[in-house]
């Protein structure tokens, strides 16, 4: 009797190790990935919020261009990409400040 009790407590703490275990392994995973993700995201979305006309941007396509009008209503936005071309845009698909990263021309 005392032998099933002795080896129902070592198999108790093995659960207990393995809580412990899965418990760490979120954690790692929060800091190292869920968390920058997240402070990645409120950037660009602090970014999308503060465009104005005559910001240099880049759509998620890609495309280089300058803000030429936001219609806040409709969260559309014209970026120009060259002389006498405007496309329009979501604003949701507007990531990037390209003053750092200059246009070639």
């Amino acid at each position: 009797m005392t032998q099933i009790l002795l080896t129902a407590a070592g198999q108790g703490g093995g659960s207990m190790s393995f809580i412990i275990m899965m418990v760490a392994i979120f954690a790692i995973m929060y800091f190292f990935m869920i968390r920058p993700q997240q402070k990645r995201q409120k950037e660009i979305q602090k970014f999308q919020n503060s465009l104005e006309e005559g910001s240099q941007v880049v759509t998620g396509g890609g495309i280089y261009g300058t803000v030429k009008k936001i219609d806040l209503a409709t969260g559309i936005i014209e970026v120009k990409i060259a002389d006498g071309v405007v496309i329009k845009v979501d604003k949701g698909y507007v990531f990037k400040d390209t003053a750092s990263t200059p246009m070639q021309k």
